[in-house]
């Protein structure tokens, strides 16, 4: 075989997936997502399936490229599990063995006969959209589950056989305490989870929030509490807003660069140095899936996004990319101990600090 053809075998590629349906609009939620279009799904997943197809060939994958799949939301739990055999009869060739293959979920219609429809398919791993165990948290924050179902999910997962299960929380809301946060971990950790993403309440346009931006309130000693408190717990903290006993294959992929197929409304693919964006008009998307827009990125972009994202993750990053003056600047950090070096990366210790080294780095 030439190299060109063992390059190619090695290849390895990232699928997200994205299912733009919701029961409800959060109050937090900017993503590209629909409470009102059910009547569409059938056609939507027809139209994804055509668009895969069309990524399948432009990203060249051959049997066994695709290391992990990630199906995201919008909520794709609101849509029955059979609409996805298509897919995964399509994908099943393509798969490399032991793929990591995650769904996200919401509690309310995450039911046991899902679950084991998504289970039998294929999935191996489900994030569950939980954000609190607190029932007043939830709905300030416009979710339509309760923590008792948030429980129960989690553990019909469980019975269902998924190997690897994450929940959602988010903090640095305003009616956050110590002791609600506190109780939001021990519930969380009295369940069989290997792994909580936990994000800072965020105030994003055309939402809710978006006229009551006092709805966010982070307090660094509520933060550090709760970074803390979770990591207490055996979770390692592995990238700013991960933990866990274990490392979520397809998110340490995204912050590597590899190349990732999206694909569905409003999605994001990337491959080499191109960004491709189908459409978030659903319609449009239904119409024509392979409208699909390109941007190209230039070698400085790329190496802001390296910077940024190895900072804020456990992939740190490779110090022979930086100039002779960013190299000066990372001597200094690392003399400080800002950050660490292990042969010709350099991590850094403390990834709330992480957007702070990265401007450091290239002013």
């Amino acid at each position: 075989m030439n190299f060109t053809g063992l390059l190619k075998q090695r290849k390895t590629i990232l699928l997200y997936i994205h299912i733009p349906f919701c029961d409800s609009k959060c109050h937090y939620c900017s993503f590209n997502s629909y409470v009102d279009k059910f009547d569409l799904i059938k056609a939507y997943m027809d139209a994804l399936y055509l668009q895969l197809e069309h990524e399948l060939k432009r990203f060249d994958a051959i049997e066994g490229s695709i290391s992990s799949i990630f199906i995201g939301g919008g909520t794709p739990s609101t849509v029955q599990s059979g609409l996805y055999a298509d897919i995964f009869s399509l994908l099943r060739f393509y798969l490399k063995k032991g793929a990591e293959i995650t769904t996200e979920a919401n509690p309310n219609s995450a039911s046991l006969e899902w679950l084991g429809g998504m289970r039998e398919l294929g999935c191996n791993r489900v994030s569950f959209g939980v954000q609190s165990f607190n029932d007043t948290k939830l709905k300030f924050l416009g979710r339509e589950h309760t923590a008792d179902e948030a429980i129960t999910a989690v553990k019909n997962a469980r019975e269902i056989g998924f190997e690897h299960i994450s929940l959602d929380l988010i903090y640095a809301t305003k009616v956050d305490t110590k002791e609600l946060l506190e109780q939001d971990i021990q519930t969380a950790f009295s369940l069989p989870i290997d792994h909580i993403s936990a994000y800072a309440l965020t105030i994003e346009e055309k939402t809710l929030f978006e006229s009551y931006p006092e709805a966010a309130k982070e307090r660094l000693e509520l933060t550090t509490f709760f970074i803390d408190a979770i990591k207490a717990k055996g979770f390692e903290q592995y990238e700013i807003s991960n933990f866990g006993s274990y490392r979520c294959a397809h998110n340490i992929g995204y912050w590597q660069l590899q190349d990732y197929m999206g694909v569905g409304s409003g999605a994001v693919g990337m491959l080499n140095n191109k960004r491709f964006y189908p459409t978030t008009d659903i319609e449009a998307y239904i119409s024509n899936p392979l409208d699909i827009s390109v941007e190209e990125l230039s070698e400085e972009d790329l190496k802001t996004e390296k910077l940024f994202l190895g900072l804020r993750s456990c992939v740190g990053i490779d110090t022979k990319i930086l100039s002779a003056t960013e190299k000066k600047k990372l001597e200094l950090l690392l003399s400080e101990d800002k950050l660490l070096r292990l042969n010709d990366r350099a991590h850094n210790p403390d990834f709330l600090l992480s957007d702070e080294i990265v401007l450091f780095l290239q002013d």
